[in-house]
């Protein structure tokens, strides 16, 4: 064995490489490891990978609003060469449609104006004006397209929007864990890649290192899961299941790439766009084109599966549903004769709010149940995580005195037993992409 690690990064996702460059800057030695043959080639490369600063819990959103600034100021951040390639964020602003489902997004309005987050209400008027390929007629409850009732307006309309103008997306989510895991190197951080964990190693209540399906044992006295959606498998592996009332599970989901209206240029008029009102969100594509994802109503079925390998690659039902449902937004929509886009898996956790936490067995430590609605957090998870470990390893216990983290940017402090594998079931939240 050649590597003598002091922590071992078990995924190279977006999540997975800002805690092995934070941990690394901290003075860490370490040695990050996947399955894949590239860095951020999971579920990480599957992401909308969208920025936004929305969300229905106060710490939630000042998690967000944190995490934006780190995009914002992505070069200065990874401290690369000049001319390293780079991945971009497009501040193309994000609306959310007020309805009876996000309850008018009156308490997301009042956690960024306690935020000082710039946030603008919109009215029918405004909407139609930034996008007038809209209808804002109501469908609402949200249905799939076998309903007898797909396609009827409910007499009701769209009366408004609230709009995020520092919302956006990264253009190439795998790129950016590829900046991360370069910016990570520079401060001495390995990765290996095609490589198999098959046995967490143990002794005496604490981790001491990883086994790998070639046989090879890697010891490290710290080992952090941030496997994606192979994470409850790791966390099996670990044995540390059984006290967490916080479970995660691997998701299917398909996102549907379709082209924008003919006539309209929505890559430098298009949005981020979220929409309970038919339960879809999307945001531009190069190319003038759009993504279409499904915001988890009730009328689509999850479907949960048993592992992060096994699961059905092609489109389904679910493709045309999610394209038909935006198509009552915007009728002029064009409706592809073949399916096109992303079929991966989330990480989902019990309320989908992420564990960003310690466990029973010393040393070992999770960044779960994140895919879906975190990718926008994955520098500030970083550092947090970092400031975690560094707290548990000297000592102290996050499960009796959960630590407190000031996020470096807005100054607000965060207990990050908001976070944990232990807590409650949070009822503030949307169950769904939306956190």
């Amino acid at each position: 064995m050649s590597q003598h690690p002091d922590a071992i990064i078990i995924g190279t996702g977006v999540i997975g490489t800002a805690i092995a460059f934070e941990m690394a800057k901290n003075g860490w030695k370490t040695l990050s490891l996947d399955r894949n043959l590239q860095v951020g080639h999971g579920s990480t490369a599957g992401s909308c990978a969208i920025i936004r600063m929305h969300y229905s819990t106060f710490d939630g959103t000042a998690f967000a609003w944190e995490g934006y600034h780190y995009w914002r100021d992505w070069e200065d951040y990874l401290g690369l060469p000049a001319g390293h390639p780079l991945a971009q964020f497009k501040e193309c602003g994000c609306m959310v449609m007020r309805t009876e489902a996000n309850d008018h997004l009156n308490k997301h309005l009042e956690n960024s104006r306690n935020l000082d987050i710039p946030v603008e209400e919109w009215d029918e008027a405004t909407i139609l004006e930034k996008l007038p390929i809209y209808s804002l007629d109501s469908y609402s409850p949200p249905r799939r397209i076998d309903d007898p009732a797909f396609g009827t307006p409910n007499g009701r309309k769209i009366g408004g929007a609230l709009y995020w103008p520092n919302g956006g997306y990264v253009t190439d989510p795998a790129l950016s864990s590829q900046n991360m895991a370069d910016a990570a190197r520079q401060h001495g951080a390995d990765f290996r890649l095609g490589v198999e964990v098959v046995e967490i190693l143990q002794e005496g209540g604490r981790v001491t290192g990883v086994k790998l399906a070639s046989g090879e044992e890697i010891h490290a006295s710290v080992v952090v899961n941030v496997a994606g959606p192979g994470s409850a498998h790791i966390n099996g592996l670990a044995g540390v299941t059984e006290e967490m009332t916080i479970k995660t599970r691997p998701l299917r989901q398909e996102v549907a790439h379709v082209p924008a209206p003919e006539g309209f240029d929505f890559d430098s008029r298009g949005m981020v766009v979220s929409d309970s009102d038919i339960a879809c969100y999307i945001r531009p594509e190069h190319g003038n084109n759009i993504l279409i994802g499904s915001e988890d109503p009730a009328c689509d079925p999850h479907m949960w599966t048993e592992n992060d390998t096994e699961y059905e690659g092609d489109f389904t039902a679910q493709w045309n549903n999610q394209v038909m449902r935006y198509g009552q937004r915007v009728p002029s929509l064009g409706i592809p004769s073949q399916s096109r886009g992303v079929v991966d898996l989330y990480d989902a956790s019990t309320d989908w709010i992420p564990i960003y936490d310690k466990t029973s067995l010393g040393g070992f430590y999770m960044a779960c149940g994140s895919s879906g609605n975190q990718y926008k957090n994955a520098p500030i998870a970083g550092k947090m995580m970092a400031a975690l470990i560094d707290y548990c390893e000297g000592g102290a216990d996050h499960d009796a005195a959960p630590l407190s983290y000031t996020l470096p940017y807005i100054g607000h402090e965060i207990n990050v037993g908001f976070y944990s594998r232990k807590r409650e079931i949070n009822e503030e939240s949307s169950f769904s992409v939306l956190g």
